[in-house]
């Protein structure tokens, strides 16, 4: 069983959006110096995140523990053949991508959403073909315009995507919302699961969360992802699209117990009953964390529904590059189910 890496990274460049052309090439982002000295991504005249990787211009990555880093050009997508050479070093049979920029609001405007998407997927697309089927990807789509991200989904799922990434919030729209039942009946049909993956699109939350120290990251993105999912469960949405499946990446696991604890008590009084592992029962898989209290999480996880990832390419308190070892090491369960959050999990929920 190969070894799946569920929560990798790329990290966008200038070569990301070298593929609008056209009518398309007017929504460019481009690289600016703001007056921390630090370079930004300018999009819609507006600076919307970190370029050049997520730590900064100023040489922060000295000061983050080696087990987080990675090199420069295997994190931009520079050197596919020294990554994949890296992957082979951690023991790691495949990779599924996740893209940097996104975890937050990326523009305004449909017009701009619908051609940056078109050129994410476009780059990760040639980053798979080189790839030789190492490197799966989660697509971004337009979702402000569910025809073209149904567009979308069809040129992603036909050049290596494996996943549909959201984020809890899509602006101002829950996972629950009517307007992407379409796009969930659709990747039911593909066969590709949606990818949650921390991330809130949500400007009023941005603003909010902005005040704590953390810069939100918590508040904002993790506990949003809790919230995400409790969402489905609770109004049903698994069962409106059996065949489809659904994913919660980077958020740990640990939180699994506390969300089960309360639909239990919460749904008990409008009837419902959840049977002994919930997540199986509504088709949903979670990445864990190598600290995760494991024997404790799959009491109530059951042991089909974890994955792992490295969160390669980022240097947060994700980071964790030799999660594969770490697991077989430090798991704190028998190796017959590590085997499974390393391979047999990831296989079937990326449909690999």
């Amino acid at each position: 069983m190969p070894v799946i890496d569920s929560d990798a990274h790329v990290v966008e460049t200038e070569r990301t959006w070298e593929y609008m052309e056209g009518s398309d090439a007017k929504y460019r982002p481009e690289i600016v110096q703001g007056a921390d000295g630090r370079k930004y991504w300018m999009i819609e005249g507006k600076l919307r995140g970190n370029a050049r990787g997520p730590v900064g211009a100023k040489g922060l990555a000295s000061t983050v523990s080696r087990k987080m880093v990675t090199d420069d050009a295997k994190r931009y997508m520079e050197d596919i053949p020294g990554r994949i050479a890296h992957m082979d070093e951690l023991g790691i049979d495949v990779q599924i991508l996740y893209p940097t920029i996104y975890i937050r609001r990326m523009c305004d405007e449909p017009e701009t959403e619908v051609a940056l998407s078109r050129s994410y997927n476009r780059w990760l697309a040639d980053i798979w073909e080189e790839g030789k089927g190492r490197l799966r990807w989660a697509c971004m789509l337009p979702l402000r315009t569910i025809e073209e991200a149904i567009n979308e989904l069809h040129f992603s799922k036909e050049h290596g995507a494996c996943g549909v990434s959201m984020r809890s919030i899509e602006d101002d729209r829950l996972l629950n919302d009517p307007s992407f039942f379409p796009l969930y009946e659709e990747a039911a049909k593909l066969d590709i699961p949606i990818t949650v993956h921390i991330g809130n699109s949500n400007a009023s939350s941005a603003a909010v969360w902005s005040k704590d120290a953390a810069g939100g990251t918590f508040g904002h993105l993790r506990l949003m992802s809790v919230a995400a999912c409790h969402l489905l469960i609770t109004n049903s949405i698994p069962q409106m699209f059996p065949a489809l499946r659904w994913g919660f990446i980077e958020a740990s696991a640990q939180w699994i117990p506390y969300m089960v604890h309360d639909l239990r008590r919460r749904l008990e009084t409008r009837g419902r009953t959840l049977g002994e592992f919930p997540l199986k029962d509504h088709n949903i898989w979670v990445t864990c964390q190598t600290d995760d209290d494991l024997p404790y999480v799959l009491k109530y996880a059951g042991e089909d529904q974890i994955l792992v990832g490295t969160d390669y390419g980022h240097q947060d308190q994700s980071s964790e590059i030799e999660a594969m070892r770490v697991m077989r090491e430090e798991g704190g369960v028998e190796p017959r189910v590590i085997d499974k959050i390393m391979g047999a999990n990831a296989v079937k929920f990326y449909g690999l």
